[in-house]
């Protein structure tokens, strides 16, 4: 029998740089809608639910068809909701979809999955993306990567990494789509946070520092996060100038 597969997509309302972005108008459509009818397109997942502490968010989410499951307003992550979340459920394998991707490619989801179907050992999987754009290899918002040649993470972090000092390196930027396994997402919270993770502000640094591999996937796939209102209208004008979502391939 195939391996069981659970999305979860956390959203909340609170939002500093952008309060109740999940529900901002996007072309007609929540900014969630978006991310669930995108996600729902993914072959690999079983089962999707919305994570939320928050009413409104999951009046509209089961307005437009969406599984919501209601948790804890206390959490201090995205990934302490989705632990909760998947906690009431058994499929071994979980994906965190963030709820602020209203572009998210269905096959970057598969790409993200597929790392932990491929690797038995690994408890965690992520995607990474060759950086093409100069200025974000010097960007600290721009999380960069470096993977051994079994393609499990090395190290995370905001500065450049690797130090080109012959030159011909290549960069790639982390991609925040993750993949767990049940059992470690539930462990998660609890792995004590180390200096690396206290000094580059990476939660995933805490799996590499506590020992735990990180299976990275290529893909081809550009993150459109919407972090702010700024966000939003760029989003807005790909939309607009191309007619279609941007189509990406993992």
């Amino acid at each position: 029998m195939p391996t069981q597969v659970l999305g979860v997509i956390p959203a909340r309302l609170a939002s500093t740089r952008f309060p109740a972005k999940a529900l901002a108008p996007l072309h007609g459509k929540p900014i969630l809608r978006h991310v669930w009818e995108r996600a729902s397109q993914a072959r690999y997942l079983q089962h999707l639910v919305i994570a939320t502490d928050d009413d409104t968010i999951a009046a509209v989410a089961r307005k437009f068809g969406a599984h919501v499951r209601m948790t804890s307003s206390h959490h201090q992550s995205g990934t302490d909701r989705v632990a909760e979340a998947a906690a009431a459920f058994s499929h071994p394998l979980v994906v965190n979809i963030q709820g602020d991707e209203p572009l998210i490619d269905p096959a970057a989801i598969d790409a993200a999955v597929l790392t932990l179907l491929d690797d038995e050992e690994a408890p965690m999987g992520t995607l990474a993306k060759r950086i093409e754009d100069f200025s974000e290899i010097m960007n600290p918002n721009v999380v960069k990567v470096v993977m051994g040649r079994d393609g499990r993470a090395l190290y995370f972090s905001r500065s450049p990494i690797p130090y080109d000092r012959g030159g011909g390196a290549v960069y790639f930027k982390h991609i925040g789509l993750y993949v767990y396994r049940r059992e470690f997402l539930l462990e998660y919270s609890s792995l004590p946070m180390g200096p690396l993770e206290q000094v580059e502000k990476l939660e995933q640094l805490r799996a590499l520092e506590n020992g735990y591999t990180i299976k990275v996937a290529e893909t081809e796939y550009e993150s459109w996060g919407v972090d702010t209102p700024e966000d939003l209208v760029r989003v807005e004008q790909l939309f607009e100038t191309r007619g279609v979502w941007p189509s990406t391939s993992s």
